[in-house]
């Protein structure tokens, strides 16, 4: 174990990550502790903060440090949601989440913006954002609310039980619908539309500031802001001058260098990065679960599904794959279409089905790069995230965009971008170990391309 170490928390929906990483950036250890999302009610979705805490003291306890000293700790966090905290900084109820869909009636005050003030926000609408979330508390747990003391994010609501300090940074201010990306500032008409007390709204700071220092069973460890999981994971895969598609949960397509700007009716995100820039952010909400959910219906592991996709022809003897089981935001589907298989016959075997579920996704991630206007190899691909580890995944990628892509093999890689701010904050600038795989270059793919028409047909 190295003399120092760097400690990098991911707070995600299902679970929490945590990494210790050296000087020379390499990950010397790694825990994890899982966790239940709260459904109480059909379209909503909430996690106890305490749950949270739990979860990041089991990993902590579960890390081998060696005696190691701690620098600092940085915490990346799940996006969206709203968790309200009194004066204490104590969580008034459950946070909700991104997945929640409560709030879709109160999108309806977004769309009645001035056309202006609409476009400053340069993002999608969706119901699991902060802004939507904390009107619908409004409406409907105002005596919550009025013992409010602030509205935070995921990851500043966990910080908040290891430090005081009720701050956020732009990664996750960007993405609640109340952020003015043109201004750079709190959009004060997103605030009035949605009924929301401007004092909710937390301090932005860098995402390298210490906040405190926390007292952990390791010792008294400096405390960073900290931010988003995606952008956070873009900073910890070094990705400039490139595409990065991230293959987990769902699917971020990302593009660095993003330049704010207003948008009327924005198909695709613009985000704030966590190192004072901006990416454009074409997202699914289907990509590995919907893999998990066909693993089930099939009856195969992971492994045994990529088998098989790989032991079967490209086009998937004409059957296609709609990987959108939950919906989707727009742009690519919406959140009406549903998913499955079609164009089966009695000949379709097991094998077609797991190949029309690869070539499904990758046909979903096509459409979204769509999105982000790319010019077809004008910029290298990268592929992060689990469900890119796969060799077909890989080639079928290179396939459907016809562009030569490479797996960057950086695991926990939002905790390991944690990491690498707490560095900062501690006034160490640490690059991790990046292990970048072969380059798979496209092949000609005719019944792909036909494959193709098929699935847009079954997505008009």
């Amino acid at each position: 174990m190295p003399d120092d170490v760097l400690l990098g928390a991911d707070l995600g929906t299902s679970g929490l990550k945590l990494v210790a990483l050296d000087a020379a950036g390499e990950v010397v250890g790694e825990a994890e502790s899982a966790y239940e999302v709260a459904r109480p009610a059909p379209g909503w979705a909430e996690t106890d903060v305490g749950t949270w805490r739990r979860a990041f003291d089991e990993a902590l306890a579960g890390l081998d440090l060696s005696g190691a000293p701690v620098r600092a700790l940085g915490i990346a966090g799940q996006m969206h949601g709203a968790v309200l905290v009194d004066d204490a900084e104590t969580a008034l109820r459950p946070a909700l989440l991104w997945p929640d869909r409560r709030a879709t009636g109160e999108l309806a005050r977004w769309r009645a913006l001035p056309s202006a003030d609409r476009a400053a926000l340069a993002n999608p609408l969706a119901p699991g954002m902060t802004g939507p979330m904390l009107a619908w508390l409004a409406m409907n747990e105002p005596a919550v609310v009025d013992r409010a003391a602030a509205a935070l994010l995921p990851k500043d609501a966990l910080r908040a039980t290891l430090v005081p300090g009720a701050v956020t940074d732009r990664s996750d201010a960007s993405a609640t619908l109340l952020w003015d990306v043109v201004a750079d500032d709190w959009s004060a008409a997103a605030v009035a539309a949605g009924g929301i007390d401007r004092a909710l709204l937390p301090d932005v700071r860098s995402s390298a500031d210490v906040v405190g220092t926390a007292a952990l069973p390791v010792g008294e460890v400096p405390v960073v802001v900290g931010g988003a999981d995606t952008p956070l994971a873009l900073f910890a895969a070094g990705t400039k001058g490139a595409l990065q598609v991230n293959l987990g949960t769902g699917v971020q397509v990302l593009r660095p260098g993003w330049r704010p700007r207003p948008v009327d009716d924005p198909v695709v995100h613009g985000y704030a990065d966590a190192d004072g820039g901006w990416y454009a952010m074409a997202a699914l909400q289907n990509g590995g679960s919907a893999w998990e959910w066909v693993c089930g219906v099939l009856g195969l592991s992971w492994n045994e599904l990529f088998d098989a996709a790989a032991s079967a022809p490209a086009g998937a003897g004409g059957a296609v794959f709609r990987p959108f089981l939950t919906g989707e935001r727009g742009g690519v589907a919406g959140p009406d279409d549903r998913g499955g298989w079609a164009g089966l016959e009695p000949g379709t075997t097991r094998a077609d089905l797991a190949r029309a579920a690869v070539e499904g996704i990758g046909f979903a991630v096509a459409a979204a790069v769509g999105l982000l206007d790319v010019p077809s190899g004008a910029v290298p691909v990268v592929l992060t995230g689990g469900g890119a580890r796969a060799a077909v995944v890989q080639q079928v990628l290179a396939d459907v965009l016809q562009w030569p892509v490479r797996h960057l093999r950086l695991r926990s890689a939002s905790a390991v971008g944690a990491a690498m701010l707490a560095g900062r904050g501690a006034g160490l600038d640490v690059v991790p170990r990046r292990d970048h795989g072969p380059m798979v270059e496209p092949r000609p793919a005719p019944e792909l391309a036909r494959a193709a028409e098929r699935w847009r047909g079954t997505t008009s």
